[in-house]
């Protein structure tokens, strides 16, 4: 324990606190002897990181039970399934970073719930960069992260709904074409109705009547 205090740069009375407060497992036991290895090391670095940036030892504990709930890459990911997405890897420290003080316990289990994140050690792993650019988007323009997860789970059910209409459109129609050929025509059918959808919700909110001011 004393090299793994001197490693992190605390004391042992710091890491015993810790270990107490479950903020790092317990270690591997040989005997009488108890081995901590690098992902004991990792876990205070995550720590100290969270704490600089403001976080509290309760809000780290509740995060870290969120985490080591959290289903692992290779479940959420699909091992060899395609994608046209690009997963990210993320230390703890750097999620926060994206998402300045919404990296809560309840918004890390929403995240893992809907599979945006993934547990992979001691990292966590996003499953789309585009997802991850816009949401970070979002809450720098003043959305709270809640909401976001919220319009990310309506938009998925729209858009699961839209995948099964395309898939039986294509093998009705089209089931000799490759799917890797109609793909990015479905997708360009999706973002051109989209874009004259909002095209009309932006007209029309220009031409609501103004309110009377009271």
């Amino acid at each position: 324990m004393q090299e793994l205090a001197e490693a992190a740069g605390i004391t042992v009375r710091t890491v015993r606190f810790y270990r107490e407060r479950g903020l790092i497992p317990p270690p591997r036991r040989q005997g009488r002897i108890a081995w901590y290895d690098s992902h004991h090391l990792a876990r205070l670095r995550t720590i100290a990181a969270l704490l600089e940036r403001g976080h509290t030892l309760n809000g780290i504990a509740d995060l870290a039970t969120a985490f080591e709930s959290g289903r692992d890459v290779g479940e959420v990911l699909g091992l060899g399934e395609p994608t046209e997405e690009t997963p990210v890897r993320l230390t703890p420290e750097a999620l926060a970073d994206h998402f300045e003080g919404e990296v809560t316990a309840e918004n890390l289990a929403t995240a893992l719930e809907l599979g945006y994140l993934a547990t992979d050690g001691d990292d966590l792993v996003h499953i789309s960069r585009r997802l991850l650019d816009v949401s970070a988007a979002l809450v720098r323009e003043g959305v709270p992260l809640a909401a976001v997860f919220e319009a990310g789970r309506q938009v998925r059910a729209h858009a699961d709904a839209l995948a099964d209409l395309f898939a039986t459109t294509l093998q009705t129609h089209a089931a000799t074409t490759s799917p890797t050929t109609l793909r990015p025509l479905a997708k360009s059918v999706v973002d051109a109705e989209l874009s004259m959808a909002l095209d009309r919700r932006l007209r029309d909110k220009r031409n609501e009547p103004d309110q009377p001011s009271s």
